[in-house]
């Protein structure tokens, strides 16, 4: 069958208006709930294609519940879902198997909102996300918490939820900036110098990991979740900066030699300085690169930002933390990072069971 691609929002949305809303206007008369699709998948960041359409896609949504109502109508509603949803929806399948080797079921997810939230976060935003919590919830999982779109807030607190993280407190946004400019500074002298012992494969992936941080320092800078490894690129191009940066940076994961890196990575580097003056955050601070003390290799001693960041956070709590950062500052592992982990994280981090 030759059916039209649609993007996964615009797909479940007509879904919404045409097939769920009516069935849920008779069953739940007056109780209140809210519909969106938000959450994991390429669809909810806009960042779906056709070859997106191979698994765990088509027609679905969450459908969120107060705790009580959630409760008392789950399994009722779901089964009444079960029996009146039709078998396709625009061409495409209502019933899908995911992950494979599991039956074939409907995707509007009936789901607690308190609870769904509090499994992504660790706790919940009712009053505010404490600081400890922001710091230990994944810009990937933010990111899929405040992208999507919301079809119908009738409990009333999922556009309340999603205003609040729709970015970082202030002093959290500083100190996480702060962090990403210690991660730049610590490696910029090593692509020159595994490159003078002659480790060109270290001086290499150095310069990929000093790409990759000034992509995520970009992005934060502008106020943008990082995603995760798959799309940062997709979501870094849509930056104003990308225009001019993509050549520096392309430039430096193509090099043949570290006097190539760093001649594509200097100009990274005095750009990403340039954006963080434009902020106007603290103090405008030199851009230029220089020498990394008497050695020979041109470093912007990004550290400078760090100090001049942290020294305009208010809270003094904050302000006394270890230039370590976010979670996904620290941690690079997806089983501790993905959605759905937060009583994973909190276990590890304090220290595998054993």
């Amino acid at each position: 069958m030759t059916r039209s691609f649609l993007p996964g929002l615009e797909l479940s949305q007509l879904f919404y208006a045409e097939v769920v809303a009516p069935i849920l206007e008779d069953a739940l008369d007056d109780v209140p709930y809210s519909a969106a699709l938000i959450g994991w998948g390429s669809e909810v960041q806009g960042f779906d294609t056709v070859r997106s359409t191979d698994h765990a896609w088509g027609p679905r949504m969450q459908l969120f519940l107060g705790s009580e109502d959630f409760h008392a109508l789950a399994d009722d509603l779901d089964a009444l879902l079960d029996r009146e949803l039709p078998v396709e929806f625009r061409g495409y399948p209502v019933r899908f198997a995911f992950p494979t080797g599991v039956p074939a079921r409907h995707w509007v997810h009936v789901t607690d909102l308190r609870g769904f939230f509090a499994a992504q976060l660790g706790a919940e935003p009712d009053g505010g996300l404490p600081i400890p919590a922001w710091l230990t919830v994944p810009t990937q999982v933010l990111r899929e918490l405040t992208g999507g779109t919301v079809f119908h807030d009738g409990v009333g607190l999922l556009e309340p939820y999603r205003d609040h993280l729709a970015w970082f407190p202030d002093d959290v946004w500083r100190y996480v900036l702060a962090c990403q400019w210690m991660r730049l500074s610590q490696e910029e002298p090593f692509v020159g110098r595994c490159g003078e012992v002659g480790d060109d494969l270290g001086s290499a992936v150095v310069a990929a990991r000093q790409v990759r941080d000034v992509m995520k320092l970009c992005l934060l800078m502008n106020r943008v979740y990082p995603p995760y490894s798959k799309w940062l690129g997709t979501a870094f191009a849509a930056l104003p900066c990308a225009e001019a940066l993509t050549p520096c940076l392309s430039g430096a994961l193509a090099a043949q030699s570290w006097q190539e890196r760093e001649r594509h990575l200097s100009p990274a580097y005095e750009i990403a300085a340039g954006m963080h003056n434009e902020l106007g955050l603290t103090e405008p601070l030199e851009v230029s690169v220089r020498y990394f003390h008497d050695r020979p290799f041109q470093v912007l001693d990004a550290y400078r930002f760090t100090d001049a960041l942290v020294a305009t956070i208010s809270d003094p709590a904050v302000r006394a933390l270890p230039p370590v950062g976010a979670i996904d500052q620290y941690v690079d592992n997806t089983d501790v990072t993905d959605h759905g982990n937060a009583d994973l994280r909190r276990r590890y981090i304090a220290g595998p069971a054993l």
